[in-house]
């Protein structure tokens, strides 16, 4: 896997950090991993959304969120991660940026342990995705648009600051289910 910053950062931002004093800060050499780590997969695999940035032929870039049921991502192999792509608004603009130009940059959020992931990596979308790659994504017997795998090339854990933490329903309702227990145990105190 290579380097997250020797990938992502052009000249003009190089310049940048020289002028600015951050230079040093960064290393941009490669790290040599082979595979995603647990805590890399643990983050992939538990999302429940994600956001992912594709270039067209004219390099602009397009962002797009996905989401799913926690964990709708798979891991494929050592750093290959993928998806079945879910009948949408049918633009294609994600699945058309794929078939000319595979590269991505995705950012996972965990928003209520304010972790966030990004990668770069190369994408592929399967159009007409087999029975067993339909069933490793967990989509078998579901309507899709194909299935995405991206072989990632690099990772980079970015700092938690102005991560605002976000819970969803069922989190809020776990969290406040003792809560409500209590009360009715003391509205049943009152009564007796």
């Amino acid at each position: 896997m290579l380097n997250y910053l020797g990938l992502a950062l052009g000249p003009a931002a190089l310049d940048l950090q020289s002028e600015r004093g951050s230079r040093g800060a960064y290393d941009t050499t490669s790290d040599g991993l082979d595979r995603l780590s647990p805590e890399e997969i643990r983050q992939i695999t538990s999302a429940q959304h994600f956001y992912m940035a594709t270039v067209n032929e004219d390099g602009w870039p397009y962002v797009q969120h996905r989401g799913g049921e926690i964990g709708f991502v798979h891991r494929l192999g050592p750093t290959t991660i993928g998806w079945a792509e879910r009948k949408g608004n049918r633009q294609y603009i994600s699945a058309g940026n794929l078939t000319t130009n595979g590269r991505v940059s995705m950012i996972f959020v965990d928003y209520p342990t304010r972790t966030r992931l990004k990668l770069l990596g190369t994408a592929t979308l399967e159009r007409e995705p087999t029975d067993e790659l339909l069933e490793t994504v967990g989509a078998a017997g579901v309507r899709t648009d194909g299935v995405v795998s991206v072989d990632v090339l690099a990772t980079n854990w970015n700092c938690p600051k102005f991560i605002e933490p976000r819970f969803t329903a069922e989190q809020v309702d776990a969290a406040v289910q003792p809560l409500r227990d209590r009360i009715a145990e003391l509205e049943a105190a009152l009564r007796v």
